[in-house]
């Protein structure tokens, strides 16, 4: 058997006697190219709203409230969708965040948050766990439109360019204060301490 082995992985070290090398190479090109764009292209398809909403698990829930805010609808017609917010833009973390989104696709299966109660049950759950992946990345799905370079504080409200200013000098993250910016906050989270206006 061992000699079986070695010959047959003798054969793939082989050239082939039938195609010429440059025929091999171009194939093995071409099909990489063909590969590439192939896995390239699911994977932006997973990143758009249809597909994201595409289970009633989001769309009737989350969805729903997106739908009320302004990063949906505003007087610019500016949008964020999901994958603005829930994916990295760069690849390497992209692919790091779908391998994640696997365990979601396991819930999916086993009708972990399938009906609008069992989404609520496990609401502060995965609010907390995309809170804490996105303090962990210092808010950089947020940073990708929003940063602190680019703010006019002298077009926003007093509190909130004082507090913005707090921010950076705290080397604050966005989800530190705004949770709840695109979908309601669990109802059983614990409250948060709110910041002094008077300091």
């Amino acid at each position: 058997m061992s000699e079986n082995n070695g010959g047959f992985f003798a054969k793939l070290r082989r050239p082939s006697a039938k195609y010429s090398l440059l025929t091999l190479l171009t194939i093995g090109f071409f099909s990489g190219i063909f590969f590439w764009g192939g896995f390239n292209t699911a994977m932006e398809a997973t990143n758009t709203l249809p597909f994201c909403i595409s289970c009633h698990e989001m769309r009737d829930t989350v969805y729903q409230e997106y739908k009320e805010t302004i990063h949906y609808k505003n007087r610019t017609g500016v949008r964020a969708v999901c994958s603005d917010c829930h994916v990295p833009k760069d690849w390497v973390h992209k692919m790091v965040r779908k391998v994640q989104a696997s365990k979601e696709v396991w819930g999916k299966i086993m009708g972990t948050i399938d009906t609008p109660e069992k989404f609520e049950e496990n609401r502060l759950r995965l609010a907390t766990n995309e809170w804490a992946r996105m303090k962990a990345s210092d808010s950089r799905e947020c940073r990708n439109c929003h940063s602190f370079d680019g703010m006019d504080k002298e077009k926003q409200k007093k509190r909130a360019a004082k507090t913005h200013k707090y921010a950076i000098e705290d080397g604050k993250t966005c989800i530190d204060c705004h949770k709840g910016i695109a979908h309601h906050k669990p109802k059983n989270m614990p409250e948060e301490p709110e910041d002094d206006e008077d300091e």
